[in-house]
């Protein structure tokens, strides 16, 4: 077994704190990594406060994770020892599912779902068609430790154009605002609107351009809307009604970012005929769309989970290429807590990225 030490919280109403435990040695397609540096995720604050409802406590969150191979099992040819690579928000799928065959292990249908780097598989054996699990555990545990054991072809090569640190947030945030844009087809002669200008409306943007779409960012701080040109963005204040009025039919796509409940039926206006609205911040039930509005102009509403391993690699790869990432804040992790507030302020330009060096193994015993 392998000793580790990571931050965890015990209940929905408890802060992070040091936890010692151990994890399975390698088997013999799994690579064992040292973490370096985990990004802060706005669903890590969601999933330890159990606004899901689906939380498996002790909570170890973490799935935006950098780090150096140490170990790997006999039959592992894709990765070695030393090599820089990364882990996002899935460590294992079912594989046998129509998605899975199809490279699109984020659907995965099998009867437990994806394993997901922490909080254990998307549909727990409890709720199984089976009753069982097919991986065995109901819980996992996540980046905010000292190690990780995955799958190999579950882990991303870290290109060298890119910071380790800065690659982190790339692994979730990066691939779930690519993602959809793939998939609905921007680039060169598209006009792309994010809603919202944090850590995902900031590397959002940066995606969009990098893809040759003409962008556009809506938020509701005038502090982001004057510093937006300092990033290279062109952003508008939610509440500019003149604004809004002008924009009408003008986006191909909009990409709403906003981390919590919010109504976003004043901008379905904003969408050409056949647009697309998809939403990746909220995974919550959301104020009703009127369909008279979007029948007018044949305009769509839909969702978007994560993205693929291979597109995953894809956005770490055009990341590189650009020369783009994350504006990050690196962190002490004995500041956990004090971070989760920020965010939930946002008070955060615009990721936190956990300094894994930080985090020493006699962190139980200092607590």
């Amino acid at each position: 077994m392998i000793k580790s030490v990571g931050y965890a919280a015990n209940h929905s109403f408890s802060s992070l704190k040091p936890l010692a435990f151990e994890r399975e040695e390698p088997k013999q397609n799994e690579i064992e990594i040292e973490v370096m540096y985990c990004g802060i995720c706005h669903s890590d604050i969601h999933q330890v406060k159990n606004e899901w409802h689906n939380t498996v406590y002790p909570c170890m969150p973490g799935h935006e994770v950098v780090g150096r191979v140490k170990s790997v099992g006999a039959a592992v040819t894709r990765h070695a020892v030393g090599d820089l690579v990364g882990v996002g928000c899935m460590i294992d799928s079912c594989r046998q599912c129509e998605p899975c065959q199809a490279g699109e292990q984020n659907y995965c249908e099998g009867p437990n779902s994806w394993l997901a780097t922490y909080n254990g598989p998307m549909v727990p054996s409890a709720k199984a068609p089976t009753g069982t699990n097919q991986y065995g555990k109901d819980n996992t545990y996540g980046g905010y430790s000292t190690s990780l054991v995955v799958p190999e072809d579950f882990a991303l090569k870290i290109p060298a154009g890119l910071k380790p640190e800065v690659a982190a947030p790339i692994l979730c945030a990066g691939v779930t605002t690519y993602s959809p844009m793939k998939h609905w087809g921007m680039g060169p002669g598209k006009k792309v609107a994010i809603l919202g200008f944090g850590g995902l409306g900031d590397i959002a943007q940066k995606i969009a351009k990098a893809m040759g779409a003409e962008v556009t960012v809506f938020t509701t701080s005038q502090a982001k809307v004057n510093q937006a040109p300092v990033v290279g963005a062109y952003a508008v204040h939610v509440d500019d009604h003149d604004m809004l009025e002008s924009l009408k039919a003008s986006f191909d796509f909009i990409l709403s970012t906003i981390p919590k409940k919010t109504d976003l039926t004043p901008f379905v206006p904003l969408l050409k005929r056949d647009g697309t609205l998809v939403i990746v911040g909220a995974l919550e039930p959301l104020a009703p769309f009127n369909n008279m509005q979007m029948a007018a102009h044949r305009n769509a509403i839909a969702g978007s989970l994560i993205g693929s391993i291979a597109e995953t690699q894809e956005i770490l790869d055009l990341c590189a290429q650009h020369g783009i990432g994350p504006d990050i804040e690196l962190l002490d992790i004995k500041n956990i807590n004090d971070a989760y507030t920020r965010v939930e302020d946002g008070e955060v330009r615009y990721r936190y990225v956990i300094d894994m060096a930080t985090l020493k193994p006699d962190a139980v015993e200092a607590a």
